[in-house]
């Protein structure tokens, strides 16, 4: 039995097939495939009658094609016409017909699936017309002979096979042509967040940026700049970009982004429903929309989990998407508030650490203005007095809670703050050397002095 199944399948294709054992061969298989190309050819004949049929078919039963349909009906029937007269030339001729069959419908299912037709509709479209193909057949080989019918089904199964062919290459060419699109989606939206957080995108663009990013164009943002422990946790796309950087918990998804993201976790119940990330040379962005409520940014960043050894800014909010740029600039200047050691920063709860990062130059001059002094001291003694202005700073100015702090009589501080004014000339219970103090000490803590 094998033989003669692989002897009707040479026969239906062209394909040479070696001489069976005379008690194998079969004349019925040659006689079945001159009954199948007899009424092939009336088919060929009358391809638009039958193309009518079946656009007509795909209207009523095919809600998927309807408004394909409905907006370009005779784009429609030209291409059910098309495969129609290659995949009924290949039942007759299929050396000449197989290669143009394949490539209609490798195109056909490109097509549908840049049109949105989801793949189901298609591949039922398409066993709708090997359907109707098989019915005509059977049709015409009754009208002509009806004894011809027992020799027509010796073909049925290649038939059905052949229809089988076809949608495994419309399934292959419409998943390809998915990829495709969804990279040219996701790049396309990679570079708009890009050009967003860089200020450069037009103001032109902005209402279709906020449809392809689902965000609202005049809503209220802020950004988080993620930097240092890189993949301890994290998760490589794409894209996309497509990991541990997004959020995990609550509503919060992620698109589009690098290949590489800092593990950071946003809380559940974080501020929108979509969060975008975004790799840049020296730190990771995410663009987070916000709700408006009070406080809403202090408690993100005290919620954010941030793991050891990365650092975490929050810039402070701005209004649309025209204003990221800024939101950016505003998340980097928190994040080079960060402690070397990891930690998150919100700006507007460290807005003298960001005058101090935002023009270092100055800063410098300063802590040198300020504490140069100090440099002439033993380090030791130089970083006693240090710490103590530091804690003394910290604690509003109370000796009591800073020696507490330092585990010190408050004796010792005041002692060791009327040697820092005798060295320095400034004298701590003046505002504005308060303030040039505490300036100075931010600057040689964040800008590396010692």
């Amino acid at each position: 039995m094998p033989q003669v199944v692989r002897s009707r399948i040479g026969a239906l294709h062209g394909s040479p097939v070696p001489p069976l054992p005379h008690r194998f061969r079969s004349l019925a298989d040659r006689e079945s495939v001159e009954v199948l190309h007899r009424a092939a050819r009336v088919l060929v004949a009358s391809l638009p009658a039958l193309t009518d049929r079946l656009v007509e078919a795909l209207y009523a039963q095919e809600p998927a094609y309807r408004a394909a349909i409905d907006s370009d009906r005779v784009g429609v029937w030209q291409e059910v016409h098309h495969s129609l007269r290659h995949n009924v030339g290949s039942l007759i001729q299929p050396r000449e017909f197989r290669e143009p069959a394949h490539r209609t419908s490798r195109w056909i299912g490109e097509v549908r699936a840049e049109q949105g037709v989801p793949l189901d509709a298609v591949l039922h479209a398409f066993r709708m017309g090997g359907a109707m193909v098989w019915q005509d057949l059977v049709d015409e080989t009754a009208r002509r002979d009806p004894d011809d019918i027992r020799l027509l089904v010796h073909v049925a199964a290649d038939v059905w096979n052949f229809v089988d062919e076809h949608c495994g290459v419309v399934a292959d060419a419409y998943r390809q042509a998915e990829r495709r699109q969804s990279w040219r989606r996701e790049n396309r939206q990679r570079l708009m967040v890009a050009a967003l957080l860089d200020g450069t995108a037009r103001i032109a663009d902005l209402a279709e940026a906020a449809e392809m990013l689902g965000l609202p164009e005049h809503g209220r943002y802020a950004v988080l700049a993620v930097a240092g422990g890189i993949g301890a946790g994290g998760a490589g796309p794409g894209a996309g970009a497509r990991s541990a950087a997004a959020s995990r918990a609550g509503a919060a998804q992620h698109r589009p982004g690098a290949a590489a993201r800092p593990p950071v976790v946003l809380p559940a119940g974080a501020p929108g429903a979509t969060v975008l990330w975004h790799p840049g040379p020296d730190a990771e962005f995410a663009i987070l929309p916000l709700a408006g409520s009070s406080g809403e940014l202090s408690a993100l960043a005290a919620a954010l989990d941030v793991p050891a050894g990365t650092r975490a800014g929050i810039g402070s909010a701005v209004e649309g998407l025209a204003a990221l740029g800024d939101a950016r600039r505003l998340a980097e200047t928190a994040l080079r508030t960060c402690p070397a050691s990891g930690g998150t920063v919100l700006l507007d709860e460290h807005l003298p650490d960001a005058l101090v990062v935002s023009s270092p130059a100055l800063a410098g001059a300063l802590a040198d203005r300020v504490l140069g002094p100090l440099d002439r001291l033993d380090p030791a003694d130089r970083d006693v007095i240090v710490e103590t202005l530091t804690a003394w700073l910290d604690a509003d100015g109370s000796a009591q809670r800073a020696g507490a702090r330092l585990y010190c009589h408050r004796n010792t501080v005041l002692n060791r703050l009327r040697r820092f004014e005798q060295l320095t000339g400034r004298c701590l219970t003046r505002p504005r050397d308060a303030v040039e103090v505490s300036l100075a000490l931010a600057a040689r803590r964040l800008l590396g002095g010692t």
